[in-house]
């Protein structure tokens, strides 16, 4: 008697018999699963067909290839290392898959060839959201001659790309204000303004709140995100000589890793030395003393880009849709406030 064989237990289909089916090369085949522009429409029906009918796996080829689409969207950032990426990063991802979208995400890391990989990454997404600046000018009008849907995350506007960001500048401002209604008189600002258009913002709220008391502001001193970048900073600015007595930070790691460097210099916090950051990550709010900072939006910043990516890709609007969503002031212990939040 013969056996009877299943379905789920045959042998699964190749890439190459799909290609010897439809008639082309495994490199079309390969070429039409990203969508590429150099595929012609009837080539790319043809895989598809062969995809079905041959019951190709992974299935999810072949209802992209159907269908015209992948099911699937991609995020760009500099780096994944931190609370504040990893937030948005789930705020995106908990979005996209209530609409049913896998997520693609790449880190270019400051790579000389991260305009390659994004626009790689295009071929095999429906659209992109690009964090800050990943990526120069020119890959973003490149995508957008492309036609492919893109949203700016935190990064001003540009073309007919939409995009989401925090707000930014006024906040800045009241939070240095706030310092300077404390009566602290030299207040240093850590962070790279050039480095992040986030940083720039709040750079200029700080000097605006600099201006508006009569005052002139300190250059910034230049540092990454990290805590030890922090610290790095801290050893340099809180020398005995020149020490300000308060502290902006462009984020609340960079605060982390001042109130390190003044613990170990022996530098009260915050009688004699006043810190703030900024984000207001869950660890802000434990420090020793509690940190006076900003509170962003981290979680709704990435829902909202998912939001925004996907109605430009269902519904193929071309006018763009600009959002800035707002940041609180939650005054702590830091600056010598009693804590309020």
């Amino acid at each position: 008697m013969k056996a009877f064989t299943s379905r789920s237990s045959r042998r699964a289909a190749t890439i190459y018999e799909v290609a010897r089916h439809a008639g082309v090369s495994i490199a079309t085949v390969s070429r039409a699963h990203r969508n590429a522009e150099r595929v012609a429409p009837e080539t790319r029906a043809r895989v598809g067909r062969a995809v079905a009918e041959l019951d190709y796996r992974p299935s999810r080829l072949g209802r992209s290839l159907a269908r015209g689409h992948h099911d699937a969207t991609g995020i760009v950032f500099p780096d994944l290392s931190g609370p504040y990426y990893s937030s948005v990063i789930l705020g995106f991802e908990e979005s996209s898959a209530a609409q049913g979208q896998s997520v693609l995400i790449l880190a270019t890391h400051g790579r000389a060839a991260s305009g390659d990989l994004v626009l790689d990454l295009a071929d095999r997404t429906d659209g992109l959201v690009l964090f800050g600046q990943t990526v120069d000018d020119e890959i973003v009008r490149e995508l957008d001659g492309r036609g492919v849907p893109v949203v700016l995350l935190a990064r001003p506007t540009l073309g007919s790309a939409d995009s989401v960001r925090a707000e930014n500048r006024s906040t800045a401002h009241a939070l240095t204000s706030h310092l300077i209604e404390h009566g602290r008189r030299s207040i240093g600002f850590i962070g790279d303004p050039s480095d992040s258009p986030d940083v720039g913002e709040r750079w200029l709220g700080f000097v605006d709140a600099h201006r508006a008391a009569g005052r002139d502001a300190a250059d910034p001193v230049v540092s990454g995100f990290r805590t030890a970048d922090g610290v790095n900073a801290a050893n340099g600015l809180l020398s005995p000589r020149h020490r300000p007595d308060a502290v902006v930070c462009a984020n609340d790691e960079i605060a982390m890793g001042v109130l390190e460097a003044a613990r170990i210099a022996q530098i009260n916090v915050p009688d004699d030395l006043a810190v703030t950051g900024w984000d207001d990550i869950p660890a802000a709010r434990h420090l020793a003393p509690p940190l006076t900072t900003v509170r962003q939006p981290m979680l709704d910043l990435g829902r909202r880009a998912a939001e925004l990516l996907r109605d430009r890709i269902s519904t193929h609007r071309s006018e763009p849709r600009h959002e800035l969503l707002p940041t609180e002031l939650v005054i702590r212990s830091s600056c010598g406030c009693t804590e309020s939040t």
